[in-house]
């Protein structure tokens, strides 16, 4: 069967309610004859993912079989738990309130994360510096990403260095306390309900490797999981997600100063990045695609080979444990 020819509407789902409808039947199918429960558990955090998610459950299971949870910790921004609030009460799901500040203080996971950033920077001081890492090249950049740390002082000065390889695991080691800790909220709750835990992660996060193993790639189904970013969007307009949320630029929400997704890892807007993801999965090529979106085919190609990259360093993510 041919291909459609590449164009910039190739992702636009033309009946949202059908796709809804279908994966509403999936969710409830798959969480009631397969996994054998009764509900779903979702964590919120005010992004667009998980509030996607949140309405899908709450159509597939009925708000009253669904139980949003906010895991906030000290670095969470105050805006996270305000949207959160928003969502749930639109959507009419009973939700509650975890704050991991304490499992994570116990973990040392700020220690060891500071620790890491004072390596690079001797003056930092986590009582009056707000920090965050990223990656600073760019993707037309034919050398490999390279991460810096980033620290901003109380009076907003900003200072920036490369981050040693050693110091860059530690903070990235330390920081997916978070994720393994709300990960074992979900489930203690779950468990006591005998719900499932709806995992959040779109099609981006699963197939780049955008997650932490047994962290938020730790559930029991993921109903947006093929969805690109921009479908997701389309999704949240479609079920009625609150405009604000909608509007929210992606964030991790997971060090101190605030960091885009995109600054963090895709390194391209949402728009640009589900195209050159769906084109470089489905083999077009380079020279078709870059007459569409503005790149030479030479660049087009760096980008698949940056994809390529990413799916193979990332591949033990999604692998299960291997058995001997």
């Amino acid at each position: 069967m041919n291909k459609p020819v590449f164009h910039k509407g190739i992702l636009t789902i033309t009946d949202p309610e059908e796709t809804v409808n279908c994966i509403v039947t999936e969710l409830k199918n798959n969480t009631h004859n397969i996994l054998k429960r009764y509900g779903g558990v979702v964590g919120i955090s005010g992004g667009i993912d998980s509030s996607v998610t949140l309405a899908l459950s709450a159509r597939a299971f009925g708000p009253e079989k669904v139980l949003g949870i906010m895991l906030p910790e000290k670095d969470s921004s105050s805006e996270s738990e305000i949207l959160a609030i928003k969502l749930v009460n639109k959507f009419r799901v009973k939700a509650i309130t975890e704050n991991i500040s304490d499992a994570l203080t116990g973990f040392d996971c700020y220690k060891r994360r500071d620790q890491a950033v004072k390596n690079v920077f001797p003056e930092y001081d986590p009582s009056t510096h707000k920090m965050k890492i990223g990656i600073k090249t760019a993707p037309q950049s034919k050398l490999p990403p390279v991460f810096s740390v980033v620290i901003i002082d109380a009076y907003g000065n900003e200072q920036s260095k490369k981050l040693p390889a050693k110091e860059y695991m530690q903070i990235v080691a330390a920081s997916n306390f978070k994720q393994r800790a709300r990960m074992s909220m979900l489930y203690y709750h779950a468990e006591r309900l005998h719900y499932a835990v709806i995992g959040t992660p779109n099609k981006h996060e699963v197939e780049q490797g955008f997650f932490v193993k047994y962290g938020d790639g730790g559930a029991d189904i993921m109903p947006i999981g093929h969805l690109y970013k921009t479908q997701v969007y389309q999704l949240a307009r479609f079920l009625g997600i609150p405009k604000e949320i909608i509007e929210r630029t992606p964030t991790t929400d997971t060090y101190s100063a605030e960091q885009t997704q995109e600054e963090f890892f895709y390194q391209f807007p949402f728009e640009t990045m589900d195209l050159l993801w769906y084109a470089y999965e489905n083999h077009y090529e380079p020279g078709e695609v870059g007459d569409i979106m503005g790149y030479s085919a030479d660049e087009i190609n760096h980008f698949y080979e940056n994809f390529k990259r990413k799916q193979l360093t990332t591949e033990y993510l999604r692998m299960s444990p291997i058995k001997i």
